[in-house]
């Protein structure tokens, strides 16, 4: 395989000649552009992004941070990513954060000496000092799904309040009388905006109590302990709304477990509109966000950043919708 060496050998010129010819970068004479680009076509040589990179800073790599690979909510953001971004010519590689704000912060450093071209994050440890850092070291990136509540961000997320307002309206008109709430860490504005919404749904009920409200952690093993608690707090509970499906799934399992029959005894519905509800028996009615939107937009949006387009630094918010399956085909 031939190098830009052997080009510029061929072309008798420097290396930096034949780098300002392939990056239309500085001046080069119409003659010795010529010259280069016939070494170029007599070798067939096909520069390298990474070569490409030492000069202009840039590897048309687009870097996706996700907090925990192992929540199938992510899996499906990050096929829409790549998708638009093999489209538009890009690569992207994977890092898993665990959640963790030094490890962000460790993969931030180590793609600015990779010469990434951007960076999306699905994660919600970004502070003021990162976006001015990375403003700084003039890396666009974009806030998918877990925004950060701070100016300066590109966000990219669902209109999570309204959709768990529509996740308890749907509960009470298929006859709930007591529900509950299984919610997400409160530091994510996901989860805290999903708890808001549920929380102005029942305030003015009777039954209402604090303790209706048990955390989850966003995690399948989370659902099965906090749907215990529930039972233990409240056994006369015969609705739940889950802040996520994978806690769904968990808390039905809990509840088959104890030998409560849902939806008829307990109705489940979830948040998010993963795969995995369809694949539970009963299959889990949801509030699915548009996933492969959501991923496909912030892409678009990075790349275009990227590229030099403007782009606002405001919230796009998309729309939820109700997907309702047999956890909540109660017998009235």
């Amino acid at each position: 395989m031939a190098t830009i060496r052997d080009v510029a050998r061929l072309a008798g010129v420097s290396i930096s000649t034949v780098s300002r010819v392939l990056n239309k970068s500085g001046y080069v004479n119409s003659e010795t552009e010529r010259e280069v680009n016939k070494a170029i076509q007599m070798l067939k040589y096909e520069p390298s992004d990474v070569a490409r990179g030492l000069t202009n800073k840039k590897t048309r790599t687009i870097a996706l941070i996700l907090p925990d690979i192992v929540n199938p909510f992510f899996p499906e953001l990050s096929r829409a990513v790549e998708d638009v971004a093999r489209t538009s010519g890009y690569t992207v590689i994977f890092g898993n954060s665990d959640g963790q704000a030094n490890k962000e912060k460790a993969y931030i450093n180590i793609l600015k000496q990779k010469y990434i071209s951007g960076i999306i994050f699905a994660s919600h440890n970004l502070n003021r000092d990162d976006v001015e850092y990375l403003q700084k070291i003039d890396i666009p990136f974009v806030v998918l799904d877990r925004a950060p509540s701070q100016e300066g961000c590109t966000v990219v997320r669902s209109n999570n309040f309204e959709g768990a307002k529509l996740a308890v309206q749907h509960l009470l008109d298929v006859g709930c009388k007591k529900i509950a709430h299984i919610y997400g860490p409160q530091e994510i504005n996901t989860a805290k905006d999903r708890l808001s919404g549920y929380e102005e749904s029942v305030k003015n009920f009777k039954w209402y109590s604090p303790t209706l409200m048990v955390p989850g952690n966003f995690k399948l093993d989370g659902g099965m302990n906090a749907a215990h608690v529930l039972m233990e707090r409240h056994p006369d509970v015969d609705g739940i709304f889950v802040g996520n499906d994978l806690m769904a799934v968990g808390a039905l399992k809990t509840l088959l477990r104890l030998g409560i029959k849902v939806p008829n005894q307990i109705a489940i519905c979830g948040f998010d509109g993963i795969h995995l509800a369809e694949a539970v028996e009963p299959e889990l009615t949801t509030i699915a966000q548009p996933i492969y939107e959501m991923g496909a937009l912030a892409a678009d949006l990075l790349i275009k950043k990227i590229e030099g387009a403007v782009v606002d630094n405001r919230i796009y918010e998309l729309e939820v919708k109700l997907v309702p399956r047999a956890s909540t085909t109660k017998e009235i």
